[in-house]
């Protein structure tokens, strides 16, 4: 819970040492151990420079401090691991579950806030000693006692205290036989139907039962850990493959073409970057946080969008906010998606859209890799995208954000994190996109910010600012000022094939019986399906390995780093 005022220091100080209440910095004197220092706010400019000279001595002793603890910590653990299974006390107690994934999320913020009063000083006065422990400085006081009792009490105890001392938190920066996958099919659009499918997820929270299996999977993780290779439990899915959740992000496939439209670079680039910061809402549907299927290797997801005519126009002069929702068009745009798991360690995907009419078409390859961060799961999104305006010889280079599932043990949500950059080398233009994560204490969720800008000569051409799930401003140079709630703008909905007429690796009809269970909320039911996929897969994987073939993509080539569709519209247009 947040305090009702920020605390105005922040104490370093082993538990059970009362810090100082005065306004400058002060050296306290542990009877029992080394000298510790409170870093607080100071009256005057000497001050700070007095108390900055002498901490490079007084950190040296506070990672003294947070080593023994790291012992206490490694305790504390093997006390709780050598209780029985079951009985009154037992190890898989959740209060005891709940302080071994806590604790060691708290004390890596110690860790965080040391290493970076390290940094500070640093700038201002290289400290003799730069090192840091090599390991992540972890740990607990806990009670050394023989009583299992005593060490629940004690522990749970210093779990109350360490909760309450803490001040703000740092955030660290989801049997094919092979030759089919040399074969590119024809999907024909005239299958395809309108999409009914809907992607909100409805639940009110975890469930107690569930929470007891979170709690043991978490006791066993360690902070940092990478979760590619973790199974995690079923319920915890989101009835939908990521290579889906990738085509969700065009669900505004209007906005998408009309960046070509714009008669300038300037009012091109604006347009793209307005586009991109309106496809997360969609894209990310529900307010609860869920994880997609994990894509099968092999596993492609094909789909299309009907766009009405009359809607693609420069967004500068689009009622974006108000809706077009009584406009009909019998003259569409097609615009083609096609997605496919390309790789399985590292697990990558591919996709690629395409609007021959209007010459536009992307690429796109992302790696997911996701860490577990104590009470949070953070997913990187490893590659880049490219845009490419054939009518206008542009190329538009990409990045996607961070995602952080929070709050994992109650009502869990998304929050999207960190910088991202669009980039056109032919028009000298490029954007900024920084997407904010919520401060510990306060401090408004979802937050966006944008920057456009001329390079050659250093112009600010556009800045934007809002929440990427609800109101975005963005200011032009001209002094011209609009609003876009993403909430209001009128989805176009995807078209895709019944699941009967699919491939059997395509992904709802691949995913088809994981996808019923979970409707029906039979977990056990889910469970069976989803481990005979990945088994299937893994036991593919060892045959390829043992025979040294390499998997080949049906629809994606690899180029370097990357991955590339195999017949893009820029081939047939040169």
């Amino acid at each position: 819970s947040t305090p009702p005022s920020r605390a105005k220091g922040l104490s370093l100080l082993p538990f059970g040492v009362a810090s100082s209440t005065s306004l400058n910095s002060q050296k306290i004197v542990n009877p029992s151990g080394p000298p510790v220092v409170t870093i607080t706010h100071h009256k005057s400019p000497v001050a700070a420079r007095k108390a900055k000279a002498q901490c490079p001595r007084q950190l040296h002793g506070v990672r003294e401090i947070m080593t023994q603890v790291e012992g206490q910590q490694k305790n504390l653990v093997q006390a709780i691991e050598s209780l029985p299974d079951s009985g009154p006390l037992s190890a898989l107690d959740q209060d005891l579950l709940l302080l071994k994934a806590t604790s060691a999320a708290a004390l890596s913020c110690l860790g965080e806030c040391l290493h970076l009063l390290q940094q500070n000083i640093n700038q201002v006065s290289p400290p003799r000693n730069r090192t840091l422990p090599s390991e992540n400085i972890l740990g607990w006081h806990g009670s050394k006692s023989n009583s299992a009792e005593t060490l629940k009490n004690s522990a749970l105890s210093s779990l109350t205290t360490a909760s309450a001392s803490l001040t703000w938190s740092v955030m660290p920066s989801v049997t094919q036989d092979e030759t089919t996958h040399t074969t590119h099919e024809l999907i024909l659009v005239e299958d395809e139907v309108t999409d009914t499918e809907d992607n909100e997820e409805d639940d009110l929270g975890v469930m107690e039962d569930q929470r007891s299996i979170i709690l043991h999977l978490i006791s066993q993780l360690k902070l940092g850990m990478d979760l590619t290779r973790v199974v995690l439990p079923a319920f915890i899915l989101e009835k939908r493959s990521l290579l889906e959740m990738f085509a969700n992000f065009l669900a505004h496939p209007d906005l998408f073409l009309s960046i070509s439209s714009g008669t300038t670079p300037e009012e091109r680039i604006i347009s793209f970057v307005e586009y991109y910061l309106t496809a997360f809402h969609e894209g990310r549907k529900g307010a609860v946080a869920k994880k997609p299927y994990n894509p099968i290797i092999g596993e492609t997801f094909h789909c299309s969008w009907d766009v009405p005519k009359d809607r693609v126009k420069p967004m500068r002069t689009n009622s974006a906010s108000c809706g077009h929702k009584g406009q009909v068009s019998s003259e569409c745009y097609r615009l083609r998606f096609v997605a496919e798991q390309v790789s399985h360690h590292p697990p990558v995907s591919s996709f690629y859209c395409e609007c021959k009419e209007k010459k536009v078409c992307v690429n796109v390859h992302v790696w997911t890799k996701s860490k577990f961060m104590g009470m949070s799961v953070g997913v990187s999104m490893v590659g880049e995208g490219i845009l490419y305006l054939l009518e206008h010889e542009e190329e538009y280079i990409f990045t996607l954000p961070c995602a952080y599932a929070r709050s994992i043990l109650t009502v869990p949500w998304v929050e999207l994190g960190g910088k991202v950059n669009i980039h056109c080398a032919k028009s000298g233009y490029s954007a900024t996109v920084t997407f904010h994560t919520k401060p510990f204490y306060g401090g408004k969720v979802h937050r966006v910010t944008a920057e456009v800008k001329h390079n050659p000569t250093n112009t600010i051409i556009c800045k934007a600012q809002g929440e990427w799930n609800g109101i975005l401003e963005f200011t032009y140079s001209s002094g011209e000022t609009k609003i876009i709630d993403t909430t209001k703008l009128p989805i176009i909905r995807k078209k895709i094939r019944p699941t009967s007429k699919q491939g059997p690796f395509e992904s709802r009809h691949l995913w088809q019986h994981v996808t019923a269970a979970l409707k029906e909320g039979d977990i056990g039911v889910a469970t069976e399906h989803k481990h005979f996929l990945e088994e299937r897969q893994r036991t593919e994987e060892r045959q390829r390995a043992a025979s040294n073939t390499l998997w080949k993509p049906k629809y994606f080539i690899k180029e370097g780093d990357g991955w590339m569709y195999f017949d893009p519209l820029w081939k047939s247009h040169c």
